[in-house]
């Protein structure tokens, strides 16, 4: 009886042992943990822009019931005081790492935007994707503090005055690899960002994606030169409209990558922001 006793006792020790480390390592992430992929400052605009995550292919082979909200009970009143109003777009970045899903993609949300919220898109997009409902809330709080702390006023600017600024582009869709620069005249009203990359896409001959994309990183590399003008020095002043110099540097580049090279090149380009 007593060997029983003292053989009941180490088992009922070994069998406690796992589970209370297994609960001590869960108790690092309670149950409200929420990631931290809500950047600070808008320095993560001048990152590469990875490819987005692609919608689920179950979408096209089965057919499903959308379980997001489908905005179409939004009455013509609504719809035409939001028209009225003036178009505000702000660059989201969304990076989320969570459930062992893994959520990548850029957006330019309407500041002004009154007949969709944060909330609504996320859902659409959580459904699109296919990854769990647990992503609505962390999204659309994402959203939120990306559009609250964007700030890329021009109205102090004056619009006969040189206020060019270097546009560096480095954007991943697919397999395919773009890579450009430009200058950009922060001071002209009549630059439009989604304009240029329709214009730039077509004459390269790139998707859809890349429209979204290039628009995407134009506006966020803005926001951050517009923050941080006052602590950089003017452009030299402009004597030709024709660049004379390293005119392999300002041209576009495009590369079709296969996945070993992609993530080497990633690898690389993390290394170089890091060193730098």
């Amino acid at each position: 009886t007593k060997a029983t006793l003292e053989s009941v006792k180490r088992s009922d020790h070994r069998d406690e042992t796992p589970t209370t480390r297994r609960t001590r390592g869960s108790m690092a992430k309670p149950q409200g943990w929420v990631p931290q992929s809500v950047p600070a400052t808008q320095s993560h605009h001048l990152d590469a822009v990875p490819t987005a995550t692609a919608v689920s292919r179950s979408r096209f082979m089965t057919k499903r019931v959308r379980s997001s909200p489908i905005i179409n009970d939004i009455d013509e009143l609504a719809m035409q005081e939001a028209a009225e109003l003036a178009e505000y777009l702000v660059p989201i970045r969304l990076d989320v790492d969570l459930e062992g899903h893994r959520l990548r993609d850029t957006i330019t949300w309407n500041k002004h935007e009154k007949n969709l919220t944060p909330e609504q898109f996320s859902e659409i997009l959580v459904d699109d994707l296919e990854v769990p409902g647990t992503f609505v809330p962390v999204i659309a709080n994402i959203i939120r503090t990306q559009v609250e702390g964007y700030d890329a006023d021009t109205k102090a600017l004056i619009e006969d005055s040189d206020h060019r600024v270097i546009i560096k582009l480095n954007i991943h869709v697919g397999n395919t690899s773009l890579n450009d620069q430009f200058e950009w005249d922060i001071s002209c009203p009549d630059n439009s960002p989604e304009q240029f990359a329709r214009t730039l896409c077509q004459e390269l001959g790139l998707g859809g994606e890349f429209i979204s994309a290039i628009s995407y990183s134009i506006r966020g590399q803005l926001g951050w030169h517009i923050k941080t003008m006052a602590f950089t020095e003017a452009p030299k002043p402009l004597e030709s409209c024709l660049r004379t110099g390293n005119l392999d540097k300002w041209a576009p580049s495009i590369e079709n990558l296969t996945d070993r090279e992609k993530r080497k090149k990633y690898r690389l380009r993390l290394c170089v922001d890091t060193t730098a």
